[in-house]
Formats: C-alpha cells, sequence, structure tokens
C-alpha cells in the first residue's frame, strides 16, 4: 500500500498519544517509517498508544507552546507532518471554550509555522472533523465546498482550523513548495478508546462492570467508521503531497456510505450481538447542551479523485470493534498484537476490494 512512499521517510504525528494518533503510529511503523510523535499527555487510563508500547520517539509538549513545537519539528526535520493534536470532546468544549479554541485553532497555527520554518517538511496533513461544517441538519451528505461552522465551541473551533489551513495554503505554502491538505472524518470507532464521554468507551466500559450505559440521545444518526477507515484515507492523501501532486491539496471528506450512517440506537442492539453483556438505557437530561441530530459527509469527490472508498461496512465495523473490548476485558491479550491483527485484516479486505 502508499506504494513504499512512506519507507526511511520521517514522520511528525501530533496527537500521537490519543486513540486515532495511536492507531495511526502503528501503521506507520509497518510501512517503514521513523515517527516522531509530539503529544501533551495519555489521554486516558488506560491508553491505547500506551498499551501498544511502540519504539518511537515520544515527545510530551503543548500543542500550544509554539516555541517548543517549532523546536521539536526543527530538530527532527520531518518530511510529512499529520497534525491530529486537538481537544476533541463537544461536551468539555463548552465548559473550556477559550483552552478549546487555543488549543484546535492557534495550536493548528504553530504547526503550520513550524513546518515553514523546518526546511525538510514536503506536506502537511491537518486533520479536522466533519463537525467543522455549518450544520443545517440537512438529509444530504455535506460537500467540501460548504460553509464552515459550528454551533458548539468545538465545531466552531474545527471550521476555523479548516478556515486557517485554506489561508495558510494559499498565503503561504504553496509559495514555499509544502503541500497542505486537510481531512474531515468523525465518529470514528475502534478498540483502544477510552476517551471520556464517547459512545463506545462509555459501552464497553459499562459491560465491563455488569452495568447499562447511560444514553442521552438515541435517535442521532452519524457516519460511523472503524479508526483505520480514515486513517487510510490520511495516509493515502499523504502519499499523494509527498509525491508533489499540488491538486490533492485541498480539503477532503471521509467517512461510510450513505447506508452506513445509523442512529445510537442501531448502534447498541449490533453491538450487543457480539457481547451480550451490554444493556443500556435512556437518560433524560434537562438542560444539556445542544448537539446536532443528524450529521453525514458526502465522499463522492475522495471516491472519484483521490481514489479512496470504505472498506468495512456498518456491520462489520461494529464487529470488529465489540471483539477488541471484548478480548481485552475478558482474556490476557497482547494489545500490540491484537491491535496489528486488526490493522492485517484491514489491509487485507483493502487489497480484496
Amino acid at each position: 500500500m502508499f506504494d513504499q512512499i512512506y519507507k526511511g521517510k520521517k514522520v511528525f504525528v501530533t496527537g500521537h498519544t490519543g486513540f486515532k494518533g495511536s492507531w495511526l503510529c502503528l501503521w506507520l511503523q509497518q510501512l517503514g517509517a521513523e515517527v516522531i510523535g509530539f503529544s501533551i499527555d495519555l489521554p486516558s487510563e488506560p491508553a491505547h498508544f500506551d498499551l501498544l508500547k511502540l519504539k518511537m520517539v515520544d515527545i510530551r509538549g503543548d500543542i500550544r507552546n509554539k516555541a517548543l513545537i517549532l523546536q521539536k519539528i526543527v530538530d527532527y526535520q520531518p518530511d510529512i507532518i499529520f497534525h491530529l493534536a486537538a481537544q476533541p470532546i463537544v461536551r468539555l468544549s463548552y465548559e473550556e471554550p477559550f483552552s478549546t479554541f487555543e488549543t484546535n485553532v492557534m495550536g493548528t497555527i504553530n504547526v503550520l509555522e513550524a513546518a515553514r520554518k523546518s526546511k525538510s517538511c514536503k506536506a502537511v496533513v491537518n486533520i479536522t472533523s466533519d463537525k467543522c461544517y455549518e450544520n443545517k441538519e440537512w438529509e444530504r451528505g455535506y460537500v467540501e465546498t460548504d460553509s464552515m461552522g459550528g454551533f458548539d465551541p468545538y465545531s466552531a473551533s474545527k471550521g476555523c482550523a479548516e478556515l486557517v489551513t485554506s489561508s495558510w495554503r494559499r498565503s503561504f505554502m504553496e509559495k514555499e513548495g509544502i503541500l497542505l491538505a486537510s481531512a474531515r472524518a468523525g465518529n470514528v470507532i475502534g478498540g483502544g478508546d477510552w476517551a471520556s464521554d464517547r459512545l463506545m468507551p462509555d459501552i464497553f466500559k459499562s459491560a465491563n462492570k455488569m452495568e447499562k450505559v447511560k444514553i442521552r440521545n438515541p435517535f442521532s444518526t452519524r457516519p460511523w467508521q472503524h479508526v483505520l477507515e480514515p486513517l487510510g484515507a490520511y495516509l493515502l492523501l499523504g502519499q499523494k503531497l509527498l509525491e508533489g501532486k499540488t491538486e490533492f491539496a485541498e480539503g477532503w471528506n471521509f467517512g461510510p456510505d450513505d447506508e452506513d450512517s445509523k442512529t445510537v440506537e442501531t448502534v447498541l442492539k449490533e453491538t450487543k450481538i457480539h457481547w451480550n453483556a451490554i444493556g443500556f438505557e435512556i437518560e433524560k437530561v434537562e438542560n444539556q447542551p445542544h448537539e446536532a441530530g443528524l450529521l453525514k459527509l458526502n465522499i463522492e469527490k475522495s471516491k472519484q479523485i483521490l481514489g479512496w472508498k470504505p472498506i468495512w461496512h456498518f456491520s462489520k465495523t461494529i464487529e470488529i470493534t465489540a471483539l477488541w473490548y471484548k478480548d481485552f476485558y475478558t482474556k490476557e491479550i497482547d494489545v500490540y498484537q491484537r491491535s496489528l491483527a486488526d490493522l492485517n485484516n484491514y489491509i487485507d479486505a483493502y487489497k480484496k476490494q
């Protein structure tokens, strides 16, 4: 995969200790890359990155620290940067709006400025979110040219990060020979996520305790996808940028096909098929913060131009995710080998398709 473009390359990953970041580092190492990670800390206890025990450069620092991120990127001279570091929780953004914007907007600017000064960086893939769009609860999926926006501080900060990316691309990066793209995906699930206030981690933590998980919005519809789906897309996009293909330095949507956008209730019922200990109850919360009821992405541009498409559909995604957690909680497993098995299964499915 990816024409061995990452073999021997220095790849700088911000947010490497996070859920998606840890899986990306695992995959990059399998591709022969020299991986350098920069993250403020482990996001949870337990943490997928910690359990993987990857042998890589592990830098702990705050993305808001402009001098530090500049120093590390200049010191390590990466060929490409994948920027994933963020404050990713919608409900937390209501409690901490200032730090959410500071991390998600100024943190992005700090990374882009460091890339400009590195003299080695050829490409940057900035990972934002499907929530970057001005959500009007449309039945149709959002396309890359739709307006940026966001009701809650998290979504608005990701819309701002997209505007920053577009501005830096046209104002600086194009003139300096650095190809900059943004990737929009959301509702990513898979083994090893223990972030707070997220559906799948809450389901499995409750099942392990033989408790029912409390559900706020059972009829909210989201584009559920396994973590390896967008990561494969990011790597494919990075390949195109490293090959110097300027037409790919744009914004891209990555998500499941329309029929794989499902309600929270459907996710719970499908998950219970694979682990009977799972149970749930509806929790009525008065005056809870606003959360979108419907959100879908249109991925036709990625299919037609980038040549990417989803491999694991809804039922398979739920199965792979549920079995990872069931194995973790009911067996003594080597998390590295267990996660590597999921990765290899995904690659096999990709090759067959």
